[in-house]
């Protein structure tokens, strides 16, 4: 996981772009990749952990109505997440190049306000191309659900750096 974070940081510092998160499920192990890379602060400007889904929408401007409608799993939340966490983590009133959110069920129980299972994880991205989301699969424990998550959003960070 570390050469993902790794990898992101210096193509984000070689292009100038800024990178935020938004977490949920994480709850803060992106923002630690990513920081444990020596020289982050020249590509990684911060986070927001919004383990509570009120937070998604105070604090990352996720729609209040698809929040009560959908719950905090699902694609749409995830990409505007990632969008929030751009507009939050702004540096000098500009907002970060990309966004990565996480959001999703690491159990041990299912989603109360869904019924989703534990492992189900959306990550999404924000950038100058748009906004998408990616449903991952992930199994295991608790632990493991989160760490497969961590490394499934640093692969959608390289994928959607490789494009810019």
């Amino acid at each position: 996981m570390i050469e993902l974070a790794r990898v992101a940081i210096e193509r984000a510092r070689d292009h100038g772009l800024r990178i935020a998160v938004a977490e949920s499920l994480t709850g803060g192990l992106l923002a630690d990749a990513l920081v444990s890379v020596p020289g982050a602060s020249r590509a990684f400007s911060g986070g927001i952990v919004s383990y509570d889904t009120a937070l998604k929408q105070s604090l990352l401007g996720v729609d209040e109505e698809l929040l009560a409608s959908k719950g905090p799993v699902d694609e749409l939340v995830a990409q505007q997440m990632a969008a929030g966490a751009r507009r939050a983590c702004a540096v000098d009133g500009v907002p970060a190049a990309i966004g990565i959110a996480t959001t999703g069920v690491a159990g041990p129980d299912p989603d109360p306000q869904t019924g989703q299972s534990p492992g189900t994880v959306w990550v999404g991205v924000s950038s100058p191309a748009g906004e998408r989301s990616v449903l991952v699969a992930c199994a295991g424990d608790r632990a493991a659900i989160r760490a497969a998550a961590v490394e499934a959003a640093l692969i959608e960070l390289n994928t959607e750096l490789a494009q810019l």
